[in-house]
């Protein structure tokens, strides 16, 4: 068995989870996710407990067992804590604000660069930092990433956008003749 997979998920004070037809609906302080369960899982809501269990051993099962069970419990971590990603901007005259609902950023190009927010996902600014927040795991990853990916930071100087806890590996830059 799954180690992960066989954990019971604990249903919080305040949220809502539902199963009809295959689909899970989580409601919570910080928004509503659903999730199509593969036709594979077995899912059993009884006594604010979820329970995800697999018909039989066979590899696939196997790799959707614990899959299931994580996407859920994130579901749930989601509607009553939410999720955040923190990005650093840094480089000599690369700015950051936030302009209605949109992300401005100076980074050095001849234009500005500028972000949407996109529904579910809200962005905060204070200073060099960029905090992107949401219910959903794997939306508020993707627009980090995506935000992130408007200008990687480069090894020689470290200018660019990157996440709070990245690490980037510096290079030695040329070296002249002697």
């Amino acid at each position: 068995m799954s180690r992960i997979g066989r954990k019971p998920i604990n249903i919080p004070a305040g949220v809502d989870v539902s199963l009809n037809d295959g689909v899970v609906t989580v409601k919570g302080p910080k928004g509503t996710l659903t999730y199509n369960v593969h036709p594979k899982m077995n899912v059993s809501i009884k006594d604010n407990v979820v329970e995800v269990t697999r018909p039989n051993d066979h590899k696939e099962c196997r790799a959707l067992h614990g899959l299931t069970r994580t996407l859920i419990n994130n579901m749930i971590e989601g509607v009553t804590n939410g999720f955040k990603k923190e990005l650093e901007v840094n480089g000599v005259g690369y700015r950051v604000q936030k302009q209605g609902k949109n992300l401005v950023m100076n980074l050095g190009y001849s234009h500005q660069v500028i972000v949407p927010e996109i529904d579910g996902i809200k962005i905060e600014v204070q200073g060099n930092k960029i905090t992107v927040l949401g219910p959903d795991k794997q939306k508020v990853g993707q627009f980090a990433a995506e935000i992130r990916e408007k200008r990687a930071p480069e090894p020689y100087k470290g200018k660019g956008i990157k996440y709070v806890d990245e690490v980037i590996r510096r290079k030695e830059g040329k070296t002249g003749k002697k």
